[in-house]
C-alpha cells in the first residue's frame, strides 16, 4: 500500500489556529513537502536591507474605527458601536510598500491618488514612513479609495468602502511608463499590486513586463481576478485560492473544507502555469498555507506557521513583499515562498493592516 507524506495542517477556529498532524490528501506524485533550513533563511533575510524595490498598483487609505458595542440599535437589529479612537494606514499597494519599508529603506511607490483630503492624508502617512512617492500621480478627476473598518472588542463589525473605479488615462499611463523608465536601472525588483481600481492597464502592464525583462529585474505580481491583465515573463505571480480558481476557469470552492478542493487547487496551478507563462506560481491558501508551482517540478506545499489568527487584513501584502525581497536577495522560489509564508503567519496574528518587522521575522525563523 502506498503511503502518503505526513504534513502539518491548521484548522481555523474563532480567533485561533490549532495545529495537528493529518494524512495529506496528496499522493507523493502530486506534491512535494519540506521545511527549509532556518539558518539559510535567516541569511537570506539578512540581505533584505540592500534591496531596492518599486511597488506599482492601486493606492488606498485604510481607516479603522475602534470602539465598544453596548447595545442593539432600536432602528434595526444591528450593534451600536461607541467609537473611542480612529487610526489610518496606507492600504492596497501602499501597504505593500509599507511592509517593504520594515526591511529596506529603498522603497518606492507608483500609483494614483485623488486630489482630495483622503489623498492628502495618504501621502502624509507615506512621507512619515519615508517611502518614495515620486511616482504617485494626483488626479483631480479621481477619488482616493478609502476602506473603513469598524472594530469592536477586537472583532470587525463591518467594512465600508468608498471608491470610484476608473481606468488610468492614456496620459497618466504615459507618465507612469516614463517614471519607470527613469527608475528601472536603480531597482532590484518590481512588485505589481492589482486591486482592480483602474491604475493598472494593459499598456502599462506590457511596459512593466518589457522593462523588467530588458533590464533583468525581478517582477512579481499580486493579480486581481476581474482585470484579466497579462503579465508576460513575470518572475512570480501570487494569487490566493479564490483568485487562482477563477483565473483558471474553475468553480469556486469552500475554503473551510480544504480537503474537498485539493484537486481543484492542483488543477488551477497546472493551468495557470501555462496561461500566465510565469516562472513561479504561489497560491496562498489562508490557514492551509501555500503551494508553490514551478514548471518541471513537483508542487511544493508549505503549511501555515500562524499560531493566532486575529485579522487577515493585509496578509497578502506582507506575503508578496517578503517573497519579492527574498527573490531579489538570491533565494530560490521555494526559499522565498517559505519566508513569505512565515511573514504572513505573523501578520495574521495582529489586528488591523499590520506589518511584520525584521526582528519578528528573525524570531520566527529562530523558533522563538
Amino acid at each position: 500500500m502506498e503511503t502518503y507524506p505526513r504534513v502539518h495542517f491548521a484548522v481555523l477556529t474563532p480567533r485561533r489556529t490549532q495545529y495537528g498532524t493529518r494524512m495529506a490528501g496528496f499522493t507523493p506524485a502530486m506534491i512535494a513537502f519540506g521545511v527549509m533550513d532556518s539558518l539559510r533563511l535567516s541569511q537570506i533575510a539578512g540581505r533584505f536591507a540592500g534591496q531596492r524595490i518599486l511597488v506599482a498598483g492601486d493606492l488606498m487609505l485604510d481607516e479603522f474605527l475602534w470602539g465598544q458595542v453596548s447595545r442593539i440599535s432600536p432602528e434595526a437589529p444591528v450593534p451600536v458601536v461607541d467609537v473611542a479612537s480612529e487610526s489610518y494606514y496606507p492600504g492596497g499597494a501602499a501597504n505593500v510598500a509599507r511592509n517593504l519599508r520594515e526591511f529596506t529603506t529603498a522603497t518606492a511607490l507608483m500609483g494614483a491618488a485623488g486630489a482630495d483630503a483622503h489623498g492628502d492624508r495618504l501621502l502624509s502617512l507615506l512621507a512619515e514612513g519615508a517611502i518614495d512617492t515620486g511616482g504617485v500621480q494626483r488626479d483631480a478627476a479621481r477619488s482616493t479609495t478609502v476602506k473603513t473598518r469598524v472594530i469592536a472588542r477586537n472583532q470587525q463589525v463591518v467594512r465600508v468602502d468608498r471608491e470610484l473605479k476608473s481606468p488610468l488615462t492614456p496620459a497618466g499611463t504615459e507618465l507612469a511608463i516614463a517614471h519607470l523608465r527613469r527608475r528601472i536601472a536603480d531597482l532590484d525588483g518590481i512588485i505589481v499590486a492589482d486591486y482592480g481600481k483602474g491604475f493598472l492597464t494593459q499598456p502599462l502592464a506590457d511596459a512593466i513586463c518589457a522593462l523588467a525583462g530588458e533590464h533583468g529585474k525581478i517582477l512579481t505580481v499580486d493579480p486581481h481576478p476581474h482585470t484579466s491583465l497579462a503579465w508576460k515573463g513575470a518572475t512570480a505571480i501570487k494569487p490566493n485560492r479564490s483568485e487562482a480558481l477563477q483565473a483558471a476557469g474553475l468553480p469556486p470552492s469552500d475554503r473551510f473544507s480544504p480537503a474537498l478542493d485539493r484537486e481543484a487547487v492542483m488543477e488551477a496551478g497546472r493551468r495557470l502555469l501555462g496561461i500566465w507563462q510565469t516562472r513561479s506560481l504561489l497560491i496562498t491558501l489562508g490557514e492551509q498555507g501555500m503551494v508553490l508551482f514551478e514548471s518541471g517540478r513537483e508542487p511544493f506545499h508549505i503549511p501555515t506557521r500562524a499560531k493566532d489568527v486575529f485579522d487577515v487584513s493585509g496578509a497578502g501584502d506582507t506575503a508578496i513583499a517578503v517573497l519579492t525581497l527574498a527573490l531579489c536577495a538570491g533565494a530560490s522560489p521555494a526559499e522565498a515562498a517559505e519566508l513569505a509564508n512565515c511573514a504572513s503567519g505573523i501578520a495574521v496574528g495582529k489586528l488591523g493592516t499590520a506589518t511584520v518587522t525584521k526582528a519578528e521575522l528573525e524570531a520566527s525563523l529562530a523558533g522563538t
